[in-house]
């Protein structure tokens, strides 16, 4: 038995794919967030995608050496703070809005990212102004820094695009 004053760690609070596709629009062959294991709304979030052989674009990009295409990784980061973002927005904001990726800076690949890889995605706020975001976003994979780059995105109401 243990003693009442023992404190037994919590897991922490684990997203999983059907909660990240509640708030992110994106679908297969495009959602790249498997899962959300850490967040604070407009603070930091904490996902990963599972890298398979199966990914459709593994096809093209190389065949005999698969190698995850760069602006997919950067694409994962930025699904990844989008998640951060809407979870910190009201239900009516969310339902009648997108959020939509607006710049990239200071992008810098290095490692290759292959099939069977876990991607660790990690992305923090640096500012908000407005509906306007600027994030720091990071991917490893065992721990290495895969990639790195400053991610602009914006809030815009979903009819906006007529």
């Amino acid at each position: 038995m243990i003693s009442p004053s023992v404190q037994i760690p919590t897991p922490p609070a684990f997203l999983d794919v059907h909660k990240v596709m509640d708030l992110l629009p994106h679908r297969y062959p495009f959602l790249l967030v498997d899962r959300v294991t850490g967040l604070e709304p407009d603070k930091f979030v904490k996902a990963y995608k599972n890298v398979s052989i199966n990914e459709p674009f593994f096809q093209g990009h190389f065949p005999g050496l698969p190698v995850m295409p760069g602006v997919l990784i950067v694409e994962a980061m930025a699904q990844a703070g989008g998640f951060m973002v809407l979870t910190g927005q009201s239900d009516e904001v969310v339902s009648t809005s997108i959020f939509l990726f607006t710049g990239i800076e200071s992008v810098r690949f290095r490692k290759p990212v292959v099939p069977g890889d876990r991607l660790d995605l990690h992305c923090e706020l640096i500012r908000k102004k407005m509906q306007l975001w600027k994030m720091r976003g990071t991917a490893h994979v065992d721990g290495v820094l895969a990639a790195e780059a400053e991610l602009t995105a914006a809030i815009v109401p979903k009819g906006s695009f007529s």
